[in-house]
């Protein structure tokens, strides 16, 4: 993974990390208020083409993610996360990033999501693998988070193969179904 810098009143910002398929570029808050209004807006504000599900996505996030990204200013990783560009077909296949910064423990969740047609290629493996090591960078962090559908699926697979342990089963508050909670250290 390589990553690209950016100054911001002297603080250095993360701007890209590239994988070996995939770029992830920091959502600019433009940019995902585009995309709530839907593909075509996206494309017209961005520059770039949205493969089918990417909207879909982002219109299920919570509403208060949706309310920040409506008053959001600045670029912000931990906030907003990463738009995934498949490097070839220069498209936005996916979205991933952190439900906000580490908490006071150092515990920092990662979430990730690729279109249809582009799962089961190793992507979301490539996803997870780049946030893990964004977030490992920060010293503060000392614990990742996942969760996932209480099932064996993609996305639990992906987790395993990056370093994941299923800890517990618990409800999701938001939709009342059960749900695994993933952990992994980062040192």
């Amino acid at each position: 993974m390589t990553e690209s810098f950016a100054r911001n009143n002297g603080i250095r910002l993360p701007m890209t990390i590239q994988t070996k398929n995939l770029i992830l570029a920091p959502h600019l808050p433009r940019h995902l208020r585009a995309l709530l209004h839907g593909p075509k807006e996206f494309e017209n504000v961005a520059g770039l083409r949205v493969a089918d599900g990417i909207h879909d996505q982002l219109l299920s996030a919570s509403s208060d993610f949706k309310t920040s990204v409506e008053n959001a200013r600045e670029t912000d990783p931990w906030r907003f996360g990463f738009g995934v560009i498949h490097k070839v077909d220069n498209l936005l296949i996916g979205l991933c990033g952190f439900p906000g910064p580490p908490d006071s423990d150092g515990v920092a969740e990662i979430a990730y999501g690729i279109a249809p047609a582009y799962q089961g290629k190793g992507y979301a493996t490539e996803v997870a693998n780049a946030l893990i090591e964004f977030a490992s960078r920060d010293t503060s962090v000392r614990l990742l988070r996942a969760h996932t559908l209480a099932e064996t699926n993609a996305s639990t697979r992906v987790l395993e193969k990056c370093g994941f342990e299923k800890i517990s089963e618990t409800v999701d508050p938001e939709n009342n179904l059960p749900i695994w909670r993933w952990e992994r250290a980062t040192r």
